[in-house]
């Protein structure tokens, strides 16, 4: 019913593919090392030993349809190489603090849930902010790493739904967090 932002509008719409980009290398100045997405060797490892990345983005670079949840640590969600990339709960965000205003029985759910401190604040976490990158870092944007599904540079990444079970006080919510993350469009 759209009650989590513009999820329903995000789900509903289909993926597009504009063609191959044979020749494409994003500007991030870390994207080099990331060796698992395009192994040359660079760090004397076995050349191939990777997954292609450049390959697949052939066919897909990411898209703001897709919402990935990532149930971890918190991602920081004001990092410059993924706040374009954060999932965003509209009616939260321009909500009451304090209140539930999209009725989902989360409180200021605004880039996902914290589970493990039950708050809709997300504490940054090392883990889930890494693996977040890994997903959908903004990928050529001329910042850090590039993403899996990080698009082309121009807001066009999977969206990142910090689903938080893990902190630095404590850890919960797993079974909990995975229907949060469905029925919010993940």
């Amino acid at each position: 019913d759209g009650s989590a932002g513009n999820t329903a509008t995000l789900v509903s719409k289909p993926l597009s593919y504009d063609g191959p980009n044979p020749n494409f290398v994003p500007n991030d100045p870390m994207f080099s090392d990331q060796w698992h997405y395009d192994n040359s060797g660079q760090t004397s490892g076995t050349i191939d030993a990777d997954i292609d990345l450049p390959e697949a983005w052939n066919t897909q670079m990411g898209s703001e349809q897709v919402i990935v949840a990532i149930i971890d640590g918190g991602i920081d969600v004001a990092h410059e190489d993924l706040q374009a990339n954060m999932w965003v709960n509209l009616i939260e965000e321009n909500g009451s603090p304090g209140v539930d205003d999209d009725g989902n029985g989360f409180i200021d759910d605004i880039h996902g849930y914290n589970f493990a401190e039950n708050q809709g604040s997300i504490s940054a976490h090392d883990h889930g902010t890494h693996v977040g990158g890994t997903v959908a870092a903004v990928s050529n944007n001329g910042i850090g790493v590039a993403g899996v599904a990080g698009g082309s540079g121009t807001g066009d990444g999977a969206r990142l739904m910090s689903v938080q079970v893990f902190s630095n006080f404590g850890a919960g919510g797993f079974a909990e967090s995975f229907a949060y993350a469905a029925d919010n469009g993940a």
